[in-house]
């Protein structure tokens, strides 16, 4: 089995600058990352009768995703939600790029995040693996936040179908980092339905409740009774119809779960399977919590690479990070970096096919 990666021009973003498309693919499974937000455009993966399919939403062409927000991207500097308008550090407090009317920011600043930078980019192979080690400088009072960061994200392809990321910051003044990837996973086949059908297993046994602005309130509570509980693997559709305050607040599962076990050591993280097809996915991680979001703000105007629109429910990301808002939450896992410190995180998307 030969493992290769190879990168050509996707296309000539607003800016003027060159956006790459590097395809990674080790005969039985391709995944193409995007050097504009490290996004992830495809990872096409065979069902248990052999059958390729792309198990991500997409964009339908290349101006559609320079449009496109952090979509399937690296999200950054903070991924999620981070309240009051920005966060006190050392006594001094540092106002974020915000939403005027809520104060609260998301994904890094709405238009102007990581997701939507331009990364350089290195392919690179090995004798059982390949990859892109992708980098981003951010300067110093990037929206609002203090320090200059110095990024580096690897993905890399083995031949046993996992694709892993790892990521490590650092930044020459203290400042809040927490990075996730974002896409929007569909194992039946990006566009072909809902995945309401879609079993979803999480090992997680605590969440961080939502309070009206889509904050965590700072408290965590047992998943046990609530919409909320995937301990054991179910489909994903009673759970997004639950007339439960948390679901119907968020539209859907939007929540943060908090991952079972030690945070920083690499461990099981959540189980994604699509029963028609046979399509199952792992994921492992080092970080303290994992988003589970139905993608409950889709709402058909937008269109996906084979030119059916998106709409709610259509994808599920799962997004392994730290807990939204954690700068203005002291008992939440810090995600305060300091220079002379690297912040560090690996995750491991796992497929394989069920009987």
């Amino acid at each position: 089995m030969t493992v290769s990666a190879r990168s050509a021009p996707f296309g000539t973003n607003a800016r003027g600058e060159q956006v790459d498309a590097i395809t990674l693919d080790n005969d039985r499974m391709r995944v193409v990352i995007l050097t504009r937000g490290g996004a992830l455009a495809e990872i096409s993966v065979p069902d248990r009768a052999g059958q390729h399919a792309n198990v991500l939403l997409t964009r339908a062409d290349f101006a559609a995703w320079d449009r496109g927000g952090s979509f399937n991207a690296l999200v950054g500097r903070y991924a999620g939600r981070i309240s009051g308008g920005g966060f006190t550090i050392d006594g001094r407090f540092h106002t974020l790029a915000a939403n005027p009317e809520t104060g609260i920011t998301i994904h890094g600043g709405a238009g102007s995040g990581w997701g939507t930078k331009l990364w350089a980019a290195k392919p690179f192979e090995t004798d059982d693996a390949a990859g892109a080690t992708l980098h981003l400088h951010s300067p110093d009072g990037d929206n609002g936040f203090p320090g200059a960061v110095d990024m580096t994200a690897t993905w890399t392809l083995d031949t046993a179908n996992r694709l892993r990321l790892d990521w490590q910051a650092t930044t020459s003044q203290p400042t809040h980092i927490n990075v996730c990837s974002h896409p929007y996973f569909n194992l039946a086949g990006a566009g072909s339905a809902s995945i309401d059908g879609h079993m979803l297993q999480l090992s997680a046994s605590h969440y961080t409740p939502l309070d009206a602005q889509m904050i965590p309130t700072g408290a965590t509570a047992p998943v046990a009774g609530t919409p909320l509980d995937f301990r054991s693997p179910r489909a994903l559709g009673p759970a997004l119809r639950c007339d439960h305050p948390q679901i119907r607040l968020a539209r859907g599962l939007d929540h943060n779960l908090v991952i079972d076990g030690p945070a920083g050591q690499l461990r099981p993280a959540a189980m994604l399977s699509d029963p028609a097809s046979g399509r199952r996915l792992t994921i492992s991680t080092t970080e303290p919590g994992i988003q589970v979001y139905s993608a409950n703000f889709l709402d058909g105007g937008i269109a996906a690479g084979d030119g059916r629109l998106l709409r709610q429910g259509d994808g599920l990301a799962l997004e392994t990070q730290h807990f939204p808002d954690s700068p203005n939450q002291p008992g939440f896992p810090s995600t305060l970096l300091r220079p002379g410190d690297m912040r560090r995180s690996s995750t491991i998307y796992a497929f394989d096919v069920t009987a």
